[in-house]
């Protein structure tokens, strides 16, 4: 691979801007290539004549010179310096006294063609200054950080002999608690009830320390003499142990008054883990600085070799000397800083283990198992042998035309388009994990999954594609038409297929037992939870991100409905419901449909009160014009005699509803239609090259959400049988409208 190409593959996204613009100075040197390349034929008998006199001379001359010695170690004071092959002066611009922008001088600027090599070294100097910046930028934040979090240890460490309550082992024995000290050794031991609950004193666990150095246990036993630390800090400290609930937040309304930290073992547990969430983020930022100044070191030397071999002089040296005598090269802070990390890390997080702390600072990949391509491939495959299995069957026995094809679309159909429009949503799903991880868009700590639980695009693929056969092998063993002439019914094993299908579908997913992605399945619970107590929990990126998800789903929400009303009071052995006929139907028929965009309202309500933004406030008018325009143009198609005064309300709510909806992906979440912007009615950031994917996304995103108004206007103007159809059909492509506004509202705000 080019180093052009690995190194754009290796950049931090968030940081793309910052890193040294190797295609721009890349095209320079071609230009110098290409006017030494059109000058090089009619000088050709000059240039080797005069070449070869020069290297004659220089050889004998270099016979006369002083010798310097095999080693190097012998130098004479006679001997000078040759200065004819400099090519640049490169120095630091002094500025109030403090080291500034580097600046190089080419010498070489009258020689033919000069002007596009110092128009080189400009643009590099501007690349290395641009670099070097932000380097020093980021390094003062992290030291910041660094501050912080040794304000936070602090604190966790007069927590943990707090509610430890410790003593220091020697001559009399010291509480350190009763005192107001606090101590990081491992000489302390602490109370907890023995023999039946009487208190005694007992040693701490002992720590394994495995891979200590002989210095760092001299160092240990001298910890034994520790200057103890003052446990005001707590006064000073909250800890929010009590998680956001429904039960806290309604107290928080009615009581605002702050509580009292009660030193309790949750409270320790609950500031460890986040603490410990905190140094493996903050190492993780330490690594990207660190590989974000290795990258950038890397591909100045690469340039500057580049411009060697093709200019045929010898600058690298001089200006590879000055990128590491310069603070990008010379300074050690993130190196220092991330040992000292991972110290810390081990000793209080570890147990000492430095093997164990060093695998949770720093991740492994995860391993791609070749069973899971080998059984979402053969699902897959399986899954489409299906479907043309369904297809050829329903040609072959002539379905279209048979007497109970109404019957089957009206009551049948329903059932099984619920799996459909959830394979449909995993599929899209598998697509946006597979381009986020192309783009290195880091979706796990963004969404805040476990460390190493999260599901590639391979395991979502699986679990669709084994979901796709269940679902599709329960269609091809239920496509009978006709009733049984004897019984007047349908088979009742046969009937019940759809509702098997859910069953196994609702008990994976609540299945408590560690198998098939557990902690994934339960994060989702918790997040859809969190969605049905909106506003009663605290907004968070995975729960609204759920809910937008959730209002593409409209139609597998109704298509749960029909489940119960189908199977509870319709009778399912002669596929037939009076589901349209019952008022409480419609009625729910309505707010099933309304509940997603209701839960997406209420948390732009609660980020408007907590975070004072006028745009949540805005975002939520957007969801309840949907909500009106959902709600009309529902009871319009449910009115047995339609009215013109109906479909004028459907029709102006929908279109406000689509215009404003349609106006805030593409400028708000996607960031585009930007004017000023340096790629036209685009945005200045592109994470993805092709300029044309945003237009055609833009132009498809219209299509389909004017696909969704259609339902207003034509879904009434056809048959019954094509009703249902294309219901599914508008379902379908709003989700693939859901899919794709995935992709381009992450890599424009995460």
């Amino acid at each position: 691979m080019k180093f052009g190409k690995e190194f754009a593959a290796q950049m931090v996204q968030e940081w793309q801007e910052a890193y040294m613009h190797y295609s721009k100075l890349k095209s320079i040197l071609k230009d110098i290539l290409r006017f030494k390349q059109k000058n090089k034929e009619p000088l050709t008998m000059a240039t080797t004549t005069t070449t070869t006199t020069k290297g004659a001379l220089n050889r004998r001359a270099s016979l006369y010179r002083a010798f310097s010695g095999l080693t190097n170690r012998y130098k004479p004071v006679s001997a000078m310096k040759n200065n004819e092959d400099e090519v640049i002066l490169v120095s630091a611009v002094q500025e109030g006294g403090v080291e500034g922008d580097y600046q190089t001088m080419f010498l070489m600027s009258g020689e033919e063609g000069g002007e596009f090599e110092l128009l080189f070294f400009r643009r590099l100097d501007d690349e290395f200054n641009k670099v070097l910046r932000f380097y020093k930028k980021k390094v003062e934040e992290v030291m910041l950080e660094a501050d912080e979090l040794s304000k936070q240890m602090n604190a966790l460490t007069a927590l943990r002999i707090k509610v430890d309550n410790p003593v220091v082992k020697g001559t009399d024995m010291v509480n350190l608690a009763d005192k107001g000290f606090s101590s990081n050794s491992s000489s302390l031991s602490h109370s907890h009830p023995i023999n039946g609950g009487k208190q005694g004193w007992t040693h701490m666990d002992v720590i394994q320390e495995t891979e200590m150095s002989n210095e760092e246990e001299m160092k240990e036993i001298d910890d034994r003499h520790f200057r103890p630390a003052p446990l005001d800090v707590l006064d000073h400290v909250k800890i929010n142990v009590e998680l956001e609930t429904p039960i806290a937040t309604l107290r928080s309304v009615i009581k605002s008054s702050k509580s009292d930290l009660s030193f309790s073992k949750q409270e320790l547990r609950t500031a460890e883990e986040k603490i410990t969430q905190a140094f493996v983020e903050f190492y993780r930022k330490l690594r990207l600085l660190k590989s974000y100044c290795f990258l950038n070191q890397l591909a100045f030397s690469k340039i500057m070799k580049k411009y060697d071999k093709i200019t045929l002089r010898n600058a690298s040296k001089t200006y590879l000397q000055m990128v590491d005598k310069s603070y990008l090269g010379s300074s050690d802070e993130v190196t220092k800083l991330m040992g000292r990390v991972e110290d810390t890390y081990v000793k209080h997080f570890a147990n000492g283990n430095r093997r164990k702390g060093l695998k949770t600072l720093r991740p492994q990949a995860k391993k791609e198992r070749h069973r899971i391509t080998f059984l979402y491939g053969f699902f897959s495959g399986c899954s489409i042998a299906l479907i043309v299995a369904i297809i050829v069957s329903i040609h072959a026995r002539n379905l279209l035309k048979s007497q109970g094809r109404d019957q089957y679309m009206v009551n049948i159909f329903p059932l099984y388009s619920l799996f459909g429009y959830i394979v449909l949503h995993m599929l899209m799903y598998a697509g946006n994990v597979f381009f986020w991880k192309r783009y290195r868009v880091n979706f796990s700590f963004i969404f805040g999954f476990k460390q190493g639980t999260e599901l590639g695009y391979r395991e979502v693929l699986l679990l669709s594609s084994g979901l796709s056969l269940l679902a599709l092998a329960g269609v091809i063993s239920h496509l009978d038409m006709e009733m049984d002439p004897r019984t007047k019914s349908f088979r009742t094993l046969t009937e019940l297929i759809p509702l098997f299908l859910l069953i196994v579908v609702l008990s994976v997913t609540f299945c408590p037992f560690n198998l098939i992605y557990r902690s994934s399945r339960f994060f989702l619970i918790r997040c859809v939870f969190h969605c049905v107590c909106a506003p009663l929990y605290k907004v968070t990126l995975p729960d609204f991100f759920l809910a937008d998800q959730l209002t593409s789903q409209v139609q597998a929400f109704r298509s749960l409905e029909f489940y119960i009303c189908y199977y509870g009071w319709g009778n399912f052995k002669e596929r037939s419901n009076t589901c349209e006929e019952s008022e409480v139907y419609k009625v729910l028929y309505i707010v099933v449909a309304i509940i997603p965009y209701w839960i997406r309202f209420v948390q732009c309500l609660r980020r408007l009160v907590e975070e004072k933004d006028t745009a949540h406030g805005l975002n939520g008018l957007k969801y309840f014009s949907t909500i009106a325009a959902v709600t009309i143009r529902t009871i319009y198609s449910h009115q047995k005699q339609k009215t013109k005064t109906w479909l004028v309300l459907a029709a102006a709510t929908s279109g406000i509803a689509t215009m404003t909806s349609t106006y805030w992906d593409i400028v708000i979440d996607w960031g585009l239609l930007n004017r000023n912007s340096t790629n036209p009615w685009l945005r200045d950031k592109l994470v993805v090259p092709h300029k044309g994917v945003y237009y055609a996304a833009m132009v498809l995103n219209c299509v389909l959400r004017l696909a969704w108004m259609q339902q207003v206007l034509g879904i009434q103007t056809v048959p019954f049988l094509h009703k249902t159809a294309l219901v599914a059909v508008v379902a379908s492509l709003e989700i693939i409208r859901r899919g794709i506004w995935n992709f381009f509202r992450s890599v424009f705000t995460f």
